[in-house]
């Protein structure tokens, strides 16, 4: 049996956590372990789960306010030892370019298309999982 993989979604918007929720729904992909969800609404909710270690991936949310996504990646990219993958979340595909000023590595479009936020999420564990990163 594979282990569970806990994926921390960052949004000050419950609507947005829940559209994270129910794309990736139990697995986002058959060969990738089920995941369970850990709910942020605010910056320091996120660095608090960080410090407490056992995130697999952070979903964030580039329009979370007061504190978008993209700068919530980017402190976290500098910061946190061994820092877990990251996706987030954009409104515009133009956008793309400061996902990667973030150092995220991945970004998806608003609003939470399933097919497309599944293929991510699953790829960035399938990445985790080649990399043995703890």
């Amino acid at each position: 049996m594979q282990p569970t993989a806990t994926v921390l979604v960052y949004s000050d918007d419950s609507r947005t956590r829940e559209q994270v929720r129910l794309a990736a729904g139990r697995r986002p992909a058959p060969d990738v372990p089920e995941v369970e969800f850990l709910e942020c609404a605010t910056p320091a909710a996120v660095l608090r789960e960080l410090d407490r270690g056992g995130i697999d991936i952070c979903v964030l949310d580039g329009e979370a306010v007061p504190m978008g996504g993209m700068g919530v990646c980017r402190q976290i990219k500098d910061e946190v030892f061994n820092c877990p993958p990251t996706l987030v979340l954009i409104a515009r595909p133009q956008d793309a370019w400061l996902a990667t000023w973030s150092r995220a590595d991945a970004a998806v479009t608003l609003p939470v298309e399933p097919v497309e936020f599944a293929s991510a999420l699953a790829s960035l564990l399938r990445r985790k999982a080649l990399v043995g990163t703890p």
